[in-house]
């Protein structure tokens, strides 16, 4: 019986490094961060495929553990922008700007700024939010995006890739959140094109249209193509709070809350200058 996260970590890690030739004889030094930043690595480099049962038992008893060590977040817990700002925004008892880690969230959905391939990040213990979302998740979440596109691949081909703007269901696993819901954002190489900026309204769009189909109350958006797809925090952040409007249109009824996620203070301040939330 392993009882403390160490000797599941050390489990862990011994399995995954026995199931692959390249790692098996990889040698990890004896602390606990460094151990559990080798184990992450090896999640990360890890290719879609089978696990025992017995390990994957481990792996979602210390994924738990780790949820419940960085602190679970409710909707309860977060205020409206309404309560926290005074906002007038027409939708502001619906509407959140919470800053911090995502994978804390227990919301209906959590929002995943994904790759056309939607495998998660192979790169390993990289800063992206794809690759905090499916570490934290377990290598369940892979197995699943796989399958799917897999299916897809049936369909259209074996070169499909998801499309831009599109929006993928998927469990959410060993995160508090209840779903993930995985997006292909715009990745500016250049110039701010009309087109680019029609395919994140597109993103926002294809994931609110999700949640109402599958009667997925709350949700939390990432800031989807900012960061390593280069699309500008501000002009992402206005049409981020555009469409979302717009949909509330459609579908306030379907909607209990919408939170806005961000992770530096850039985001914040421009999330607050667009909803009309600033002190």
């Amino acid at each position: 019986m392993l009882k403390t996260q160490e000797e599941k970590l050390n489990f862990l890690l011994q399995k995954f490094k026995e199931e692959s030739a390249r790692y098996q004889d990889l040698k990890v030094e004896d602390d606990y961060e460094n151990k559990r930043m080798v184990l992450r690595s090896l999640m990360n480099v890890r290719m879609p495929k089978e696990m025992g049962k017995d390990i994957l038992k481990v792996q979602d008893e210390f994924l738990s553990g780790e949820a419940m060590e960085k602190g679970i977040v409710r909707v309860s817990d977060i205020r409206t922008i309404q309560e926290q700002y005074g906002s007038s925004h027409p939708f502001s008892h619906k509407l959140s700007i919470w800053q911090g880690d995502i994978t804390r969230l227990s919301v209906g959905a959590i929002v995943n700024a994904a790759n056309s391939r939607m495998l998660g990040c192979f790169i390993p213990c990289h800063g992206c939010i794809d690759n905090a979302i499916h570490s934290a998740a377990g290598i369940q979440l892979r197995e699943e995006c796989n399958r799917k596109m897999n299916e897809k691949r049936e369909e259209h081909g074996m070169r499909y890739e998801e499309p831009t703007g599109k929006a993928m269901l998927t469990r959410a696993y060993n995160l508090p959140a209840q779903y993930v819901i995985h997006t292909v954002g715009p990745i500016v190489g250049g110039v701010l094109t009309k087109k680019l900026r029609q395919d994140l309204r597109n993103c926002y769009k294809s994931v609110l249209n999700c949640c109402a189909r599958h009667h997925i109350r709350s949700v939390a958006f990432c800031c989807v193509s900012t960061g390593e797809f280069r699309f500008p925090n501000d002009e992402a952040a206005r049409i981020a709070v555009d469409t979302v409007t717009d949909m509330l249109r459609q579908y306030e009824d379907q909607f209990d809350r919408i939170i806005f996620n961000v992770f530096k203070d850039l985001d914040r301040k421009l999330y607050e200058e667009q909803l009309g939330a600033r002190l």
